[in-house]
C-alpha cells in the first residue's frame, strides 16, 4: 500500500472523528458566549446551550433597560403590600449576596419586558422546555444546570455536574410575606408567563434532586431572574 493511501486514510479518518465529536455534542454547546451588560453597567458571563443564549449568572440589575428604577423594598410589610415591580437582595444584604446571588425580583418585575438588557428577555415556558428538552428532560436537567461548587450548595446537592455551564447557585427566595428562605438549598427562576393577575409560573432546583420543578406562585413572592437571549 502506499504512503499517500496510508496518509489519505489517516487524514480522513480524523476528519471522520472530528465531525462525529461535533455531532454528538454540538446540540449543547459549552462554550461561553460574548458578555452581556445591563444599564448599571454589570457584566454577565453567557453559555450557549443548544440553540439558546443564556446568561450564566443571576439578574442583578436595579433599573429597568430605560432607566426607570425598579423599586427596592426591604421592608418586609411594604413587600407583601407591592402590587408593583420590586426588587431586594437576599436578608437585605447586597455586599455579601449581590454579586454572587443576584437580586431576588418579585413577579411583577419578571413580568415588565424592560428588566433584561435589550435584545434579551426573561424566559418564557417554551424557552424553558427547550432549555429542559436539550439537557435531557425534567427529572435529569436540574443536576445540569446547577454549579457543583460544594461550598454553595448544601449536600448532597444532587446529580449536579454543572455540564451545561449554566451554573446555578442556590440564591434561596423571599416569601410573599417578606421573610427570606433556602439560600445554599433552593433556587427558582422566574418565567415571563402570567397565569392570572395574582400568579405567575417559575421553574426551581433543589439540593435533594436533579429535578426542575414548573410551578405557579404568588407575584409577591421574591425569585431570580435568567435572561435569555431573543432569536434573530
Amino acid at each position: 500500500m502506499s504512503r499517500f493511501i496510508i496518509k489519505y486514510r489517516i487524514l480522513t479518518g480524523r476528519i471522520l472523528f472530528f465531525f462525529t465529536v461535533a455531532f454528538l455534542f454540538g446540540g449543547c454547546s459549552k462554550d461561553d458566549n460574548d458578555p452581556v451588560t445591563d444599564i448599571d453597567g454589570n457584566v454577565y458571563k453567557t453559555v450557549v446551550i443548544g440553540e439558546q443564549v443564556w446568561m450564566a449568572e443571576n439578574l442583578r440589575v436595579t433599573r429597568f433597560n430605560d432607566g426607570t428604577p425598579i423599586n427596592l423594598t426591604e421592608n418586609n410589610e411594604e413587600w407583601q403590600n407591592a402590587t408593583i415591580a420590586a426588587f431586594s437582595w437576599y436578608e437585605n444584604d447586597s455586599s455579601l449576596f449581590g454579586n454572587q446571588y443576584g437580586a431576588l425580583y418579585n413577579g411583577y418585575a419578571a413580568q415588565d419586558k424592560r428588566i433584561c438588557p435589550t435584545g434579551w428577555h426573561v424566559p418564557g415556558v417554551n424557552d424553558f422546555l427547550e432549555l429542559i428538552e436539550t439537557l435531557g428532560g425534567t427529572l435529569t436537567a436540574g443536576g445540569k444546570l446547577k454549579s457543583n461548587d460544594k461550598l454553595q450548595w448544601q449536600e448532597p446537592n444532587a446529580g449536579a455536574d454543572n455540564s451545561s455551564h449554566f451554573s446555578a447557585l442556590p440564591a434561596g427566595m423571599r416569601y410573599f410575606e417578606g421573610t427570606f428562605s433556602s439560600a445554599s438549598y433552593f433556587t427558582g427562576y422566574w418565567s415571563a408567563i402570567e397565569v392570572n393577575a395574582d400568579s405567575a409560573t417559575s421553574i426551581s432546583l433543589s439540593y435533594l434532586d436533579s429535578k426542575v420543578v414548573f410551578s405557579d406562585n404568588s407575584k409577591k413572592s421574591g425569585f431570580s431572574i435568567r435572561c435569555v437571549k431573543n432569536t434573530q
